[in-house]
């Protein structure tokens, strides 16, 4: 019964987790990036392999919950599985530890841990304060992430242990299993991502896997069913990379005003700091607190103040997004009254897609022929100035481009480039490069 119950929650938490992370592999690439970096991991050599090793974990999560879901290949997915697992444990407790041991340099262990692990600067861990395990939908502190997966490694161990009598059962216990696993998933994906996908991904895939179970008799079956998991779980990890992400996390989706994100609320909680004064007096240096007002004290001499953060008040989910021209004013506010306007996102432009440009301009001459007055069109990109010069006058583009922040950029759309349309700052349209519209198409629609 143990070895059921852990089959059934490691199975149904990897289908969530691994459809989570496959609704968005490239956001789960950037995470992956800045594990590889060299103040972190230290293995840049493998920045450029990110998509693929993100597509590779979210497809071998979904997969091996379905395995010992069924209790296929039990020896080869159990050993995958605690392989995964401690590796997934290792992961958030390295940057749970290290954020601790740098949060506390009082513990006088910093410099060791320092030395030890190979860090070489206390911001290169500070922002490695979300493992990624399920995206942007749900954000665990590295402390949350490492106890979760401590108690999934507890799980996972019994499976290892009890492999040799794991077997595929007759297809009234896999209903049993099955139906279970589809409840867990869909408490967990109404309850905590507010999101259906998932059981609906869930119940195809288990009738698919379910009918080659009743069809075919030979020993190639389990394969088979990996197989068919592997080919659904790959094409929705791709269909999401090569548009965008069916749900959107992040505080820039469809929707929701960017002006209003980048507040907190009037009765949100302030950042608390306490100071700590350092005063000589009769030749001695003595430490006071503000309340004690040291400078009150005759002949009391200033020599330093230390200032230390008690607790993080609020930070807007939207607390980035800055944009620029080549001279350095600032366009936000401008851009963020406009009735409507037309942002064209690229991260990083001498990457961006070449071949979408004409539909571009297409789109931009739209707009600014259109004779009852179309939307403005800025392009965004985090280039210098002389690289975005190059792309315009090459791709004859008749806009102008700001300058923003790498990461804010990634984060507004998952396009390299990406088109986001704006009414009065609140986001009512985004495109992938594939899937970019005419403006016709985009004036009948969202233009009222």
């Amino acid at each position: 019964m143990l070895s059921r119950i852990s089959r059934i929650l490691v199975g149904s938490l990897f289908i969530v987790s691994g459809l989570i992370k496959a609704n968005d592999p490239i956001g789960f690439s950037y995470k992956l990036n800045d594990y590889f970096a060299p103040g972190v991991f230290n293995m840049p050599w493998l920045d450029p392999f990110a998509l693929e090793l993100s597509i590779l974990v979210c497809v071998a999560e979904i997969v091996l919950g379905v395995a010992i879901l069924f209790g296929a290949r039990m020896k080869l997915a159990s050993w995958s599985l605690l392989i995964l697992m401690i590796m997934f444990t290792i992961l958030t407790g390295y940057t749970a530890i290290a954020n601790w041991f740098f949060d506390n340099p009082e513990s006088g262990t910093t410099h060791f841990f320092e030395g030890m692990l190979g860090f070489v600067a206390r911001e290169d861990i500070s922002y490695m304060k979300d493992c990624g395990c399920f995206g942007d939908a749900i954000k665990l502190t590295p402390w949350q992430s490492f106890a979760k997966d401590v108690v999934l490694l507890v799980f996972t161990i019994i499976i290892f242990l009890k492999r040799a009598v794991i077997k595929p059962e007759e297809l009234k216990a896999d209903y049993i299993n099955l139906g279970i696993s589809l409840a867990l998933i869909a408490g967990f994906s109404l309850g905590m991502v507010s999101w259906a996908f998932p059981i609906w991904f869930s119940i195809v895939v288990f009738v698919v896997l379910i009918g080659i179970k009743m069809f075919m008799k030979s020993d190639t079956r389990d394969w088979v069913m990996a197989g068919a998991a592997t080919v659904l779980t790959t094409w929705f990890c791709i269909h999401c990379v090569q548009h965008l992400p069916i749900k959107d996390f992040r505080p820039y989706k469809v929707g929701n005003n960017i002006s209003e994100l980048k507040e907190c609320p009037p009765d949100a909680p302030q950042d608390v700091y306490s100071d700590t004064w350092y005063y000589k007096v009769n030749g001695e240096v003595k430490t006071f607190t503000t309340d004690e007002e040291p400078w009150n004290i005759p002949g009391a001499e200033f020599v330093d103040r230390k200032t230390e953060l008690i607790s993080k008040g609020c930070e807007p989910p939207i607390h980035d997004f800055v944009l620029e021209d080549q001279d350095g004013n600032d366009y936000t506010e401008d851009i963020l009254a406009e009735e409507y306007i037309f942002l064209l996102i690229s991260y990083d432009i001498t990457n961006a897609d070449e071949d979408v440009q004409e539909e571009i301009n297409a789109l931009v001459d739209g707009a600014y022929n259109d004779p009852d007055g179309g939307p403005y069109f800025y392009g965004l990109a985090a280039n210098v100035y002389n690289e975005l010069e190059d792309f315009r006058h090459k791709h004859n583009s008749q806009f102008d481009y700001l300058t923003g922040d790498a990461t804010m950029l990634k984060t507004i759309i998952r396009a390299n480039p990406g088109l986001v349309l704006l009414n009065k700052g609140t986001v009512i349209g985004k495109w992938h490069y594939n899937d970019m519209p005419t403006y016709d198409e985009v004036k009948s629609e969202y233009l009222k």
